[in-house]
């Protein structure tokens, strides 16, 4: 079955007219495909067209299997499901400036970072430009009935969207079209694990998208031991990687650092990560990690996050605490995945 809603306007324009379809109704297609709309929505279609595209085609790539809503502030989990069976998660966080969702690029991920839940099961396949894009359309449904929509995107659910880029670029020049889903490009943030080459590959992709880099260590030895991305890619290197980023797309990076208990958390990796990082437009999100127990990882006291961000501001690093949402509902990555592959979740 072909998913219209991974092309680009003139794809489905040529597609359209090699089965002696008129050109205009691509355009109809695609703004049908933005809202998230079925087929048999598509009221300005013939039935004739409409029934053959019910045949050959698929109007929605992904459902909404389960929803779990945090009682602490309102975040709300999904569990995707995919049609040949996989499942993905996205969380809709809600702030002052509007809804965020954060979602899935791959089924699992193969990064292997210790401290992520969506790398114990490995990666699965890739995800399609289309089903990143109906994560969006399908919770944009749901949120109609109170007026609302989705108003930034972020790409740091399970999977390493760089590791999907031919996808990934595709979802994003499709997120953004005006006639689709139409959220630009300053309103959505990439996440990678640190992929130098495929970084300043994307830097020319004229894709001005907030870069947040999970770096999680002031050297590679540390980074060795939380990612086995370090081996392959140097810190150095990919901070070479995110100049030519902020050189090319004006954009400040931002840097995801979680801090783990014996790890990575104390003052001197503080120190020595501001040393890194001098002189460079970026931002430092500290991440008070969430317990993985399946790695043996533990989290910090209040005390330590306090003392680590004491040391950054000291040396005019630009840092804040990430606000941790939805933590009574599996809000962190991969959780809810896998607890529904283990079967706990229905």
């Amino acid at each position: 079955m072909i998913e219209l809603a991974g092309m680009y306007p003139d794809e489905l324009k040529e597609w359209l007219m090699s089965r002696g379809e008129k050109p205009f109704r691509a355009g109809q297609i695609f703004s049908w495909l933005g809202r998230g709309r079925t087929f048999d929505e598509m009221t300005n279609l013939d039935l004739g067209l409409r029934r053959r595209l019910k045949e050959e085609c698929v109007d929605a790539a992904v459902e909404i299997r389960t929803v779990r809503e945090s009682a602490l502030d309102g975040t709300r989990k999904f569990l995707f499901g995919l049609r040949d069976g996989n499942c993905v998660e996205g969380v809709l966080m809600r702030y002052r400036y509007g809804r965020t969702l954060c979602i899935s690029t791959q089924v699992g991920c193969r990064m292997g970072c210790r401290f992520c839940a969506s790398t114990l099961e490995g990666r699965v396949r890739d995800m399609t430009a289309a089903e990143m894009l109906g994560e969006v359309t399908r919770v944009n449904r749901l949120l109609e009935s109170d007026g609302e929509s989705v108003h930034n995107i972020v790409l740091m659910g399970s999977g390493e969207p760089l590791d999907n880029y031919d996808n990934t670029v595709r979802f994003l020049r499709l997120a953004g079209n005006e006639k689709g889903v139409n959220i630009g490009m300053r309103h959505i943030s990439l996440s990678t694990c640190g992929l130098a080459d495929k970084m300043l590959r994307f830097a020319l992709e004229g894709l001005p998208v907030t870069l947040s880099v999970s770096l999680h260590a002031p050297n590679d030895e540390i980074r060795k031991k939380l990612m086995p991305v370090a081996h392959a890619y140097p810190i150095r290197r990919i901070l070479d990687a995110c100049r030519v980023y902020i050189e090319k797309t004006g954009r400040r990076v931002i840097f995801e650092y979680a801090l783990v208990d014996g790890v990575n958390s104390r003052p001197e990796h503080a120190a020595m990560l501001a040393d890194l990082l001098r002189g460079m437009q970026c931002h430092v999100n500290v991440i008070p990690l969430n317990d993985v127990p399946e790695r043996d990882l533990k989290g910090v006291t209040e005390k330590q996050v306090a003392e680590f961000l004491d040391v950054l501001n000291e040396k005019h690093i630009s840092a804040t605490r990430r606000r941790e949402m939805g933590d009574d509902i599996e809000g962190a990555c991969g959780q809810l995945r896998k607890k529904y592959l283990d079967g706990g979740v229905q």
